[in-house]
C-alpha cells in the first residue's frame, strides 16, 4: 500500500504541472488580447491630444540649428532664413532625437525659392568622439513652391544607422550654383537609432496605421513625425490627422509652419 502511494504521488504531481502550465497559457492569452484591444480602441475611437516635446537631452549633449541663420553674401535671398528643420529643440537650437529605423526620414520647411536658389544638399556624418566622418552626401534639386519636404536615406546597408552611434546631419540650400559659390543657408541636427524591441514592435502592429501614437509615447521623434506626415500626405482631407499634425508641431514650438503643405518627398536611392 505504501509503495502504491509513493508511486501515485509523482504521477499526480506530473499531471498537475502540465495543467498549471496550460492554465497560465490560457490566462496570458486573454491578457495579451486585452492589451492589444486596448491599444486598438485608443487609436480607433479616441482623439489623440497628448503630443509632447520629446525629453530634451541633458546639458552637454550636442545641439544644432533648427532655424537657418543669415548667409554671408548680400546676394542671398533674405527669405532663406525661413528654412526650418522639423525637429525638437530649445528655442532656435535642435537637439538629439531618436529613431528605430535604419534609414530614417528627415523633414524640413523650405520657403519659396527662385530658380537660382534651388540647389540643396543633404549630408549625414557619424560621430566618433570629437571626429566626424561622412556616411552619405547628395545634392538635391529643390522645388520652388514653399512647403514641407522630406528626405529618406537610401535603403542600402552601407548607409544604415548603427544603434551604438550618434549621427550629425546637415541640410543646405545654396545661394546659387554650388560650383560657383559656397554661400548657403543651413540647418543641422542629431539622430540616434534605438533597437526595436519585441514589446514596441507589438504595440506598433496593434496601432496601425496610426503608429505615430506609439512612437510619440516612447519618445521616438523621427518616426512619430514620419508616420504622421505620411498619413497627412495620404489623407489630406482627414481633419483628425491634420489636427494631430498641427498639435505635434505645436508641441515642439513649430506652430508657425504647422499649416504648411507637404510639397515633395525625396526617396534617395544611392
Amino acid at each position: 500500500m505504501i509503495k502504491k502511494k509513493l508511486l501515485y504521488q509523482p504521477i499526480q504531481r506530473a499531471c498537475i504541472i502540465p495543467l498549471v502550465f496550460i492554465g497560465l497559457m490560457n490566462y496570458s492569452q486573454p491578457v495579451q488580447a486585452q492589451l492589444t484591444n486596448s491599444i486598438q480602441n485608443t487609436v480607433k475611437n479616441s482623439p489623440f491630444q497628448s503630443f509632447k516635446q520629446p525629453k530634451l537631452p541633458r546639458n552637454g549633449a550636442p545641439t544644432g540649428r533648427r532655424r537657418a541663420g543669415a548667409g554671408r553674401s548680400p546676394d542671398c535671398p533674405s527669405n532663406l532664413t525661413q528654412l526650418t528643420a522639423l525637429v525638437p529643440g530649445d528655442g532656435e537650437k535642435s537637439v538629439l532625437a531618436s529613431t528605430v529605423t535604419e534609414n530614417p526620414t528627415f523633414w524640413f520647411y523650405v520657403p519659396q525659392l527662385a530658380q537660382t536658389t534651388r540647389y540643396g544638399e543633404f549630408v549625414l556624418q557619424v560621430l566618433d568622439g570629437k571626429d566626424a566622418q561622412n556616411v552619405y552626401r547628395t545634392p538635391l534639386t529643390l522645388v520652388g513652391k514653399a512647403g514641407i519636404i522630406s528626405i529618406t536615406l537610401p535603403a542600402q546597408p552601407q548607409y544604415f544607422l548603427k544603434a551604438d552611434k550618434k549621427y550629425h546631419w546637415y541640410f543646405h540650400i545654396y545661394c546659387g550654383d554650388p560650383e560657383k559659390t559656397s554661400d548657403n543657408f543651413y540647418v543641422d541636427g542629431f539622430v540616434q537609432r534605438q533597437v526595436l524591441t519585441e514589446a514596441l514592435d507589438s504595440q506598433l502592429k496593434s496601432a496601425k496605421p496610426k503608429e505615430y501614437i506609439v512612437y510619440n509615447a516612447n519618445n521616438i521623434w523621427y518616426d512619430t513625425l514620419t508616420n504622421l506626415g505620411q498619413q497627412r500626405h495620404i489623407n489630406p482631407q482627414n481633419a483628425t490627422i491634420d489636427k494631430d499634425w498641427v498639435d505635434l508641431l505645436n508641441a515642439v514650438g513649430l506652430q508657425d509652419i504647422a499649416q504648411e503643405p507637404i510639397v515633395q518627398h525625396y526617396n534617395l536611392e544611392k
